[in-house]
């Protein structure tokens, strides 16, 4: 069976999706505050490769720029911001269709459910504060029946 990072297109789908999903939200009022600090020039290949190890793809994230513990605390200390969250998902469904990615609705679905999993639980699972984070987090994984056990 394909991983869903197959599915996606591999490295070139994801970054097309991560490129689509960052024009969304740099033009979104709301989500666009989140980069407001500014952000690295190269976001979108580091999203990319994120999500490429999420969904089953190469450690790649890991292996060249960090772990979950350093992701999390990037995107942790700000408070709750459930209309941001509402919004940025729906600019990566929005992003999923820039991309062509909705055609099929059991990618869409399940890129849909990774994302706002993501969105509304590990990154916002320490939203008081960055040094709540343990060390030695890993990079959750996905797949076509959502979340996979660390075990199985």
């Amino acid at each position: 069976m394909r991983t869903v990072y197959e599915a996606v297109g591999g490295e070139d789908g994801l970054f097309r999706l991560a490129r689509a999903w960052h024009a969304r939200v740099m033009s979104d009022e709301i989500v666009s505050h989140a980069f407001s600090h500014g952000f690295r020039p190269d976001h979108t290949e580091r999203l990319a490769a994120y999500w490429a190890e999420a969904l089953g793809g190469p450690a790649t994230y890991t292996a060249a720029y960090g772990d979950e513990t350093s992701v999390v605390r990037i995107h942790s200390g700000n408070g709750p911001h459930e209309e941001m969250d509402r919004r940025a998902i729906a600019c990566f469904d929005q992003a999923l269709a820039d991309c062509g990615l909705t055609g099929d609705e059991q990618i869409g679905q399940v890129l849909h459910d990774y994302f706002a999993w993501a969105t509304t639980t590990t990154m916002l699972r320490y939203h008081q504060s960055a040094d709540q984070v343990p060390d030695g987090l890993r990079i959750p994984r996905w797949s076509w029946g959502g979340l996979v056990s660390e075990t199985g």
